[in-house]
């Protein structure tokens, strides 16, 4: 094993906990960008939700690399639905007309993750998955808003596949880890490469 630091620039528990539970040690820190300013200036230049989430995690990963050791792992994930770039919800009434807009079609989300080392890329993937919800009755989405509460405005689609959210699908063809945020498989793999991991 080569000692090499890892770091995680991201605060999302969710992938800390992915990370975490693969066996990976990492630290975790704030990456330092304005995202929302980024993600302004992308879509004033056209750039589509695919590229949004890879100069996004590339940005996080550049950017905490410059003041940490080793490999800094940036991440990022959007919501495509019929390439239009879709943000998170600001309020429950919010997420309830995202999920009745999502309703009975088929989204896309881009998961995409950069691994960087003194201020530069050197390693890149991004993962796209097709989800296809079902056409479900305002009862259940009321039950199911009430049931899940405000964690679900922290999902860019308002929802958890790991939770309840899987109950709104009918199809979904991908990686499971990118839906959650972190394609973890070709990155373990980069790991094990670089002998952070036991090959």
């Amino acid at each position: 094993m080569s000692g090499t630091p890892v770091t995680l620039a991201s605060t999302s528990f969710t992938r800390r906990a992915l990370l975490k539970g693969a066996g990976v040690a990492f630290e975790a820190v704030s990456p330092g960008v304005d995202e929302d300013a980024a993600k302004a200036s992308l879509i004033a230049e056209g750039a589509s939700p695919r590229d949004i989430a890879d100069t996004l995690a590339e940005l996080k990963a550049v950017r905490a690399s410059m003041r940490r050791p080793g490999l800094v792992i940036g991440a990022d994930q959007t919501l495509d639905l019929d390439g239009q770039l879709i943000d998170k919800a600001g309020s429950m009434a919010e997420a309830r007309e995202r999920l009745l807009a999502l309703s009975g079609r088929t989204h896309v989300l881009h998961a995409a993750l950069v691994i960087a080392r003194d201020g530069s890329p050197i390693w890149r993937e991004v993962r796209s998955v097709r989800l296809s919800m079902r056409r479900f009755s305002e009862a259940f989405l009321d039950g199911y808003l009430a049931r899940e509460g405000e964690e679900l405005l922290g999902s860019v689609g308002c929802y958890r596949l790991e939770g309840e959210g899987v109950q709104l699908f009918d199809k979904i063809d991908g990686d499971y880890f990118a839906v959650l945020g972190l394609p973890l498989l070709g990155l373990l793999e980069f790991l094990r490469l670089h002998g952070v991991l036991e090959r």
